[in-house]
């Protein structure tokens, strides 16, 4: 499958970034999400630019040792999950992707069986 246009719909946010941070793409969620900073207007910015210390350190050493980034946050009422981890294109390390899931307060958890 290579046509990709399921992902501007996507209910999840997904934003894409260069090696050097530079924002390449979001989808609609995401830019919902940015709407404050810019939304869609932030594609060609610097998302470092977007972030704080000590957020904006932590996201510069994840874009040069390749490091993922896995956790959730609470904000505006609703728990997420934040994915931050690298992209490749044809082998080469390309930047990053975040995604940022709504999860419910309570999240089923399986353990299953192989």
């Amino acid at each position: 499958m290579t046509d990709h246009t399921w992902i501007k719909e996507f209910p999840a946010a997904i934003t894409v970034c260069d090696t050097t941070g530079t924002i390449l793409a979001m989808n609609d969620a995401a830019a919902e999400a940015s709407t404050a900073d810019g939304g869609y207007a932030l594609i060609g910015s610097n998302l470092l630019d977007c972030h704080p210390e000590p957020a904006r350190g932590k996201l510069e050493r994840m874009l040069e040792r390749q490091e993922k980034n896995i956790y959730t946050i609470e904000k505006n009422g609703l728990k997420k999950l934040i994915y931050q981890t690298p992209w490749y294109r044809d082998g080469q390390y390309a930047g990053f992707v975040e995604m940022a899931l709504v999860v419910p307060e309570q999240l089923p958890h399986f353990i299953r069986q192989s």
